[in-house]
């Protein structure tokens, strides 16, 4: 039978950690991980030049103490998606944008996507959304250095890039069937009531987690995001919750290639060590296959 990915995936990840010694190296690999790649179109090479993985930061995170899993985490494992998706054109926290974003899938070059994908096994259609996102928040945030990494590395502890529980994302981006966590009911989570009324999640008793990137919906309310250009700020497309998220981890953590900075960032997306090791862990893994 052939071997599962994921799990060989993880299990390289359990055995990545790094020494003091290995550090240094470490930290170069990641700050020269775009050399030479032409990843972008036109007009967003020079900011995709000007974008600084997360090097220290992920160095810091990925040598930090690993708990036992801590039960108030709502990591990927713990999503049932089971609960039917409503219409996002019907919900007011996926209402028309503001602004009509350009679409992600404009920005990255499709053949650095495909060797990276390759690279990676990351599909094809999350990796150009967590790019095409990085390269949107270096021109909003100039200053936050957030690299394409990073968000992968939420990606798949969140969902396995939208893949976990049988779903996909397809051409659109659109996760299907729809990824819906577990309700938030403080026994083994943090305890949030319904605020939706249950249009993004379909509970009208509690919350639960939406989504590739899984947002709860009051987060989703104030960072909802626009990202494939359709008017609509929909959480289970992979191009809209990216950017959302992208611009979520600028907004809270300022500078993250300074490696406080970026663990609070990822600390205030999930606040548990498992889960920000975690994050750590895969962030840097795609780092130096990229």
């Amino acid at each position: 039978m052939e071997a599962d990915p994921l799990s060989e995936f993880d299990a390289l990840l359990a055995s990545a950690d790094v020494d003091d010694t290995e550090e240094n190296d470490l930290v170069q690999t990641l700050a020269s991980s775009r050399t030479g790649r032409g990843w972008v179109i036109g007009s967003v090479l020079s900011a995709a030049l000007g974008v600084v993985l997360v090097a220290g930061a992920l160095v810091a995170a990925s040598l930090s103490p690993r708990p036992d899993p801590d039960p108030t985490s709502y990591v990927a494992a713990e999503l049932s998606g089971t609960t039917p998706r409503p219409d996002p054109r019907q919900t007011p926290y996926a209402a028309p944008s503001q602004q009509h974003e350009r679409p992600l899938t404009d920005l990255v070059d499709e053949n650095w996507v495909a060797e990276l994908s390759d690279n990676t096994s990351i599909p094809v259609r999350a990796l150009i959304a967590y790019a095409g996102a990085s390269l949107v928040a270096a021109s909003e945030y100039p200053a936050c250095g957030l690299g394409w990494n990073t968000l992968a590395g939420i990606g798949h502890v969140e969902s396995e890039h939208g893949t976990i529980h049988g779903s996909h994302l397809g051409a659109d981006g659109v996760a299907r069937p729809a990824i819906i966590g577990i309700p938030l009911t403080g026994e083994t989570t943090e305890a949030i009531r319904d605020t939706d009324a249950g249009m993004l999640d379909g509970d009208a008793v509690w919350d639960r987690a939406v989504g590739p990137m899984q947002f709860i919906p009051t987060t989703w309310a104030q960072w909802g995001a626009d990202g494939n250009g359709d008017g609509i700020r929909d959480p289970q497309n992979i191009d809209d919750s990216a950017l959302a998220a992208a611009r979520y981890l600028c907004d809270v953590g300022g500078d993250l290639t300074v490696a406080d900075n970026w663990i609070a960032a990822i600390h205030a997306y999930n606040p548990t060590i498992e889960y920000n090791n975690r994050v750590a862990d895969a962030a840097a893994y795609y780092a130096e296959r990229g």
